[in-house]
């Protein structure tokens, strides 16, 4: 039952996976409806720059300049899974193939930019959220978990198979084990809260240069339930308890049967006149004591396994509450010539340890460590460098380049997962915009992302895939100190397909067989925003 719990602990961490809409593994880079219109705005001058191009954002115009921002993202994660295990659960129709599903809403995802130039300088604040943004909810657990669950039962089909074959001849038996079946639920909820302060000065009319900090506050909680685990017996499901109570019925009246028919031997032969100690020794009289042997030990056999999953007969129900933060340096540059904007970024890695509150005190196995109450677990926002371009082909037609790469081998995850990739991400982006009026100007772009991905980082506990993401929106300007902003941004993900190894779980005795998983996610995000100039 050991390998239980660890699937149990598996979909709780499926549940951790960050709900993040563009950027890296662990990281939102859309803080602003300007991004979702035209994604490739590293080397753009405007209020969104406060994030992603704080230098440039020098080259406005002096005053006060405040944005408010606000996206609504629904996001899904699917995984195909294939596995002859499913085909004896009792809710898959005999399909070796099944689907499971997370569906990640974050209907609020608010972000604030301001900025306040006068002369060379421009003092800047950003509110954003990084990392996370909604929940993900699991209604029916995920394919690691019930592989382990139906390989528990496949044990016990075998041990009731055996038992059943020593004692039907004696006109007892065992509840028979033909399936599984489970109810599991999950949720995470994950929220990384960006505070930036920083300042930008024009060191010439062509070069301005950018230094500040960000502030990132974790909260996150992590809920899991496992109830009512049944083994099947055709139709009929039976829990944990009522199983073991069954083989231990059957057990005691097949010793009953086999005690009455020694007796019944050992009085036949003394009938004909042997002594007890004989009658003992006969053929048929030692058969059957080597038959209460055989069944001794499968009794024991039994026993052993049924203390090991006592503990977990009735379910489990895990709750968790992190919280943590840490600090990262950003440097930026940008610089202008004719009709050309260049821009860089670098943000240095955030060091993150999420602190947890929970129900679990005295874990039995290393993966319940990452939510034992008072222990910190890693979990570092990686390092990411920028570099940006703007072409103003015309007075009133502008054109977009952007490149970004997530430093993710060097950051530090749980159990040191960052080690299992081949390198860190990257993203291509372009775009463009086109004033059609002083008023309004529409604007559209692409991003494609690309991860270092491997198989042994790959897995149904939490995942990323490969994607195109393309946006559209505009910006009207009611007034000469009020613009308002509309975009809807979606991500197309390819599918990630790997073969997963035949698994012997040596403490329990029990063998998952090699399978197939094929991954790939949805997401969709619509934003409305708002720029004030003071």
């Amino acid at each position: 039952m050991k390998t239980l719990k660890v699937c149990l602990v598996s979909t709780i961490l499926a549940a951790t996976a960050s709900t993040a809409l563009a950027g890296g593994i662990l990281t939102n880079t859309n803080q602003s409806i300007d991004f979702l219109r035209n994604p490739a705005r590293d080397g753009a001058i405007g209020l969104d720059g406060v994030y992603s191009n704080p230098a440039g954002v020098a080259f406005m115009p002096d005053g006060l300049h405040l944005g408010f921002n606000w996206q609504y993202a629904h996001q899904t994660r699917t995984i195909t899974s294939t596995n002859d295990l499913f085909i004896n659960g009792a809710k898959n129709d005999s399909h070796a193939t099944k689907t499971f599903e997370g569906v990640a809403n974050a209907p609020f995802i608010p972000s604030l930019q301001a900025a306040w130039n006068t002369n060379k300088w421009s003092f800047q604040f950003n509110f954003s959220v990084p990392g996370g943004g909604g929940k993900c909810e699991f209604d029916n657990g995920i394919g690691s978990f019930e592989t382990a669950v139906g390989a528990i039962a496949n044990k016990l089909k075998s041990t009731s198979d055996m038992l059943n074959s020593m004692i039907t001849p004696l006109g007892v038996s065992v509840p028979k084990v033909s399936g599984y079946d489970a109810d599991a639920y999950m949720k995470g909820r994950q929220y990384y809260f960006g505070f930036q302060l920083g300042a930008a000065r024009k060191l010439t009319e062509h070069l301005s240069v950018y230094a500040g900090v960000r502030v990132l506050y974790g909260s996150a909680t992590y809920e899991a339930r496992l109830n009512n685990i049944r083994v099947m017996d055709g139709d009929k499901g039976i829990t944990l308890p009522e199983y073991i109570i069954g083989v231990t019925k059957g057990l005691s009246d097949a010793k009953t049967a086999l005690t009455t028919r020694t007796q019944q031997a050992v009085a036949a032969h003394m009938a004909t006149g042997m002594t007890q100690e004989q009658a003992m020794g006969q053929p048929d009289v030692q058969a059957i004591l080597e038959q209460g042997q055989k069944l001794q030990g499968a009794a024991d056999q039994v026993a052993a396994s049924g203390e090991k999953l006592s503990p977990y007969a009735n379910g489990m129900n895990l709750k968790s509450d992190q919280t943590g933060w840490g600090i990262s340096p950003i440097l930026g540059i940008d610089y202008k010539v004719g009709a050309f904007n260049f821009a860089a970024k670098y943000e240095f890695k955030t060091r993150m340890r999420m602190k947890n509150n929970s129900d679990l005190t005295d874990p039995v196995i290393d993966a319940t460590k990452k939510f034992v109450n008072g222990t910190s677990v890693p979990e570092d926002s990686p390092a990411l460098l920028t570099f940006g371009a703007q072409w103003s082909i015309v007075k009133n037609v502008r054109a977009n380049l952007g490149y970004h790469h997530f430093f993710d081998t060097k950051a530090h995850w749980y159990e040191h997962s960052e080690k299992l990739l081949s390198g860190g991400t990257d993203e291509y982006l372009a775009g463009a915009e086109w004033d059609i009026i002083p008023r309004l100007t529409v604007s559209a772009g692409g991003q494609l992302t690309r991860y270092d991905l491997t198989d042994a980082y790959m897995n149904d506990i939490s995942f990323v895939v490969n994607s195109y993401s393309f946006g559209f929106g505009l910006n009207f300007r009611i007034t000469d100190h009020v613009m308002v902003k509309a975009a809807y941004f979606q991500t197309n993900y390819t599918n990630y397909d790997m073969d997963t190894p035949k698994q012997e779980i040596k403490s329990m005795d029990i063998v998952i067989p090699a399978g197939h998983n094929s991954f790939t996610r949805t997401n969709r995000v619509f934003g409305l925003g708002c720029d004030i100039d003071i």
